[in-house]
C-alpha cells in the first residue's frame, strides 16, 4: 500500500539546509496498522506529509498502491457552527462528492459507530472522546484507502485517550482500512499497532521495526498481556529514554 525506499528529505530555511529524514526505508502493507515513534522533533509529521505526497523527497522513492489518503489530526478541527452531520458531510462537499448516495453511506457509518443520536448536535455539546469519533467518521466519509493519523489522541486526558484508542482501532479494523499513526506515546503504539517503526533523533533514520502479535488485537486486552511491558522496555531503550 505504501513503501518508503531510502527516503531523504532536506528542507531549506534562511539559516541553511536541515535534513529531517535520512535513508529511511519501511513498508505499510494493505490493511496494516503501523505506528511510527521517535524523539520529539525527529521528523515524524514530515513522514506523513511525504507519504501522502504533500512533500517530495530529496532522494529515494515512495511507492503508493493507489487510492486516496485521509488525515486525522491532533485537534479534531470540527467546525462549531456546523452540526455533527454537517461536519461529517464536509469532505464530500470539498471533494465534490456530495451526492445522496455518499451522504447515505456517511450517515450509515455514523450510525454504525454510535453517532445516531448526536447528528443534529453541535460539536461543542460533545465530549472530547466523542468529538474524535466524529472526526474519524468524517475522515472515513469520502472512503479513503489509507488513513494518516497525526497524534490524534494527544489533546485528550489519559482516561479518555484509552477509550478513544479502542474506538478508533476497532473502527479502522472494522472498515478494513490501512493506517499510519504518528505518536510519541510508546504504550499507544504497542496497543494499537500491527507494526511499530522506531526512528532516531533528527535526521530520522530507521532504528528498528517490531511486529506486534500478542493479545487478541484490541488495545485494552493487549495492555493486559505480560508481553506488553517487555515490548515497552525494548522500545524505551531503542528510543534512548
Amino acid at each position: 500500500m505504501l513503501k518508503f525506499e531510502n527516503i531523504t528529505y532536506t528542507y531549506h530555511t534562511k539559516e541553511g539546509e536541515t535534513t529531517a529524514v535520512k535513508d529511511l526505508t519501511f513498508t505499510v502493507e494493505d490493511g496494516q496498522f503501523v505506528s511510527v515513534i521517535g524523539p520529539s522533533g525527529c521528523g515524524k509529521t514530515t513522514i506523513l506529509s511525504l507519504g501522502a505526497g504533500l512533500l517530495t523527497p530529496s532522494s529515494g522513492e515512495i511507492i503508493r498502491g493507489g487510492g486516496e489518503f485521509g488525515y486525522m489530526l491532533q485537534r479534531d478541527a470540527l467546525f462549531p457552527w456546523r452540526s455533527v452531520e454537517q461536519n461529517i458531510f464536509l469532505p464530500l462537499e470539498v471533494k465534490k462528492r456530495n451526492t445522496p448516495q455518499m451522504r447515505e453511506k456517511a450517515l450509515a457509518l455514523a450510525e454504525k459507530y454510535g453517532l445516531k443520536d448526536f447528528l443534529k448536535k453541535s460539536p461543542n455539546q460533545l465530549s472530547g472522546g466523542m468529538r474524535q469519533r466524529v472526526a474519524l467518521i468524517r475522515t472515513l466519509a469520502f472512503e479513503p484507502d489509507i488513513l494518516m493519523l497525526d497524534e490524534p489522541f494527544s489533546a485528550l486526558d489519559y482516561q479518555t485517550r484509552l477509550e478513544v484508542c479502542d474506538d478508533v482501532q476497532s473502527i479502522i479494523k472494522g472498515e478494513k482500512k490501512t493506517a499510519l499513526l504518528i505518536t510519541h506515546d510508546i504504550s499507544e503504539a504497542i496497543a494499537l499497532s500491527d507494526k511499530v517503526v522506531v526512528l532516531s533523533a533528527r535526521p530520522a533514520k530507521l532504528v528498528a521495526e517490531h511486529i506486534i502479535e500478542f493479545g487478541d488485537g484490541s488495545p485494552k486486552k493487549r495492555r493486559e498481556c505480560p508481553e506488553f511491558s517487555q515490548m515497552f522496555e525494548i522500545l524505551r531503550k531503542e528510543l534512548g529514554i
